[in-house]
């Protein structure tokens, strides 16, 4: 019997877990369509894979109801993986354990992966159920879609024939989208010279950790902290007055996710390092004291370390730190005809230390092309003032509302009868790949639903048992209410 066993509906809950059984962090998703090719031919359906490794499996209508239109269930099988720091996982390998708390289904220190596992599994009930009601059904697995939307961009024209698309990678009950914000990366790679650590230095290791984290379209807006931006603040204010020099600066994971935790290696003076310490004892406290409504388990340590045998050079040092501290991460502008949405925002994700490099990661997100446009322009400058090479990519489009949607009509009413309550329709500051879809597909209606997730991209993503029954039921009803041919 499985963790999850005992839930409703069990056959969406089954599905889960054995996903979860299977490593698919982004760019390994083998695994995880091999097994969906094995589940469609034990269930002789048709299947069709691209060059890209997207998956097509078509379930025929149900007898009598042949002349519904076709309709394409659609979500992307690979995960963001993320992991508390004392969690030892290794997610190439290592199957994600989730567990029940409280009405919530959560994994044992790392991501859940329900985003969108848990709509992977709705459509692998959907095809293995001989009583649900529907036409013809063709459920599209895209791949990629966290690290870069490759899978949905790779696309052909013809890979799918439905003109109505479901997408259930959506993280609200009682929420309907029907449209998304777009996005973009915008990076720096500095080049740096290794010098050696002055014979009168000693090292330490700083870390910050224990930050909520969370996805960087949905938790933007929310006031958390950024691990890099407290790290580089308190290095560029201790800079000017205690001369160390930095061997290492590692933080975040994913573009995507408001990156948790730093960890940086310098080497200090012998004769400073006790006015070091304290120096960040009391930055500890400020910064601790700062955040405290939001981050009640921000971790903040310092210790003595053996000293590092060599450091970076001292102007590529400054340009990085005053890169980090100046780069805007957070909500530039507010939606100004939707009230309490975010319309632009910036991220700072990750450092990364490699041999001779250092790479500093950004994601650009608005529902505005221009504003999308002007804010990676606004960090590009800001990175053009130091000997960084600047790279822009992975940009993809909003997703335009249509508020005469067919298919939201028939989602919207299919909700109202079976819950007695009207959905609220919205949307969403995150990027979804029905933003990438109509120019190969100009004349799909779509609509994107899903249950209850919270922080999404980070160890404490979670999903609400209670709405996977909902929206099981809801994608049934509105199977059941597609209109004939």
């Amino acid at each position: 019997m499985g963790t999850l066993s005992n839930l409703q509906p069990a056959t969406v809950f089954g599905y889960f877990e054995e996903i979860c059984k299977i490593p698919r962090v982004s760019g390994n998703e083998e695994e995880i369509i091999d097994y969906i090719v094995d589940f469609a031919e034990g269930l002789s359906l048709n299947w069709k894979r691209d060059k890209a490794g997207n998956l097509l499996v078509c379930k025929p209508a149900t007898a009598g109801l042949e002349s519904r239109r076709t309709v394409v269930l659609q979500g992307h099988v690979d995960m963001v993986g993320d992991k508390t720091r004392n969690t030892a996982h290794d997610f190439a390998t290592d199957p994600i354990l989730p567990y029940i708390d409280n009405g919530w289904v959560k994994a044992r220190g790392t991501t859940l992966g329900a985003d969108c596992g848990i709509g992977i599994a709705a459509m692998l009930a959907l095809l293995a159920d001989k009583e649900a009601k529907h036409g013809a059904v063709e459920c599209l697995f895209t791949v990629d879609e966290e690290n870069a939307l490759t899978g949905s961009r790779a696309l052909a024209k013809d890979f799918f024939s439905g003109k109505i698309l479901l997408n259930l990678d959506s993280e609200d009950d009682g929420e309907l989208f029907i449209g998304c914000a777009g996005g973009m990366d915008t990076t720096a790679v500095l080049r740096y010279d290794i010098e050696q650590t002055p014979s009168e230095y000693v090292g330490f290791r700083i870390t910050i950790g224990g930050l909520t984290g969370g996805h960087s379209g949905e938790d933007i807006n929310k006031g958390r902290a950024n691990s890099i931006k407290i790290m580089s603040r308190f290095l560029w204010k201790s800079s000017g007055k205690f001369d160390f020099r930095l061997s290492a600066y590692n933080a975040g994971r994913q573009r995507n996710a408001i990156p948790r935790e730093s960890t940086v290696v310098l080497a200090i003076c012998k004769h400073l390092k006790d006015e070091f310490r304290e120096n960040f004892l009391r930055f500890k406290h400020d910064a601790k004291r700062e955040y405290l409504p939001v981050e009640k388990n921000i971790c903040m340590e310092i210790e003595e370390i053996e000293t590092p045998d060599f450091v970076i050079d001292e102007m590529t040092q400054f340009e990085l730190l005053a890169m980090l501290l100046a780069c805007p991460s957070g909500v530039t502008r507010m939606n100004p005809d939707i009230k309490g949405l975010v319309e632009t925002s910036t991220n700072l994700a990750v450092v990364k230390f490699s041999e001779k490099e250092i790479t500093v990661s950004t994601s650009q997100r608005s529902s505005a092309e221009s504003q999308k446009t002007y804010i990676s322009d606004m960090v590009a400058s800001l990175f053009s003032l130091t000997n960084a090479k600047i790279i822009r990519s992975n940009s993809y489009p909003a997703w335009t509302p249509n508020l005469d949607s067919e298919i939201l009509k028939i989602t919207k009413d299919s909700y109202e009868k079976l819950f007695g309550e009207s959905p609220k329709v919205k949307v969403v500051h995150a990027g979804l790949e029905c933003g990438l879809f109509p120019e190969k597909y100009p004349d799909l209606d779509m609509i994107s639903f899903g249950p209850t997730i919270r922080d999404a991209h980070s160890p404490d993503e979670r999903l609400e048992i209670a709405t996977v029954g909902k929206f099981w039921e809801l994608l049934k009803t509105v199977l059941a209410n597609i209109p004939e041919q």
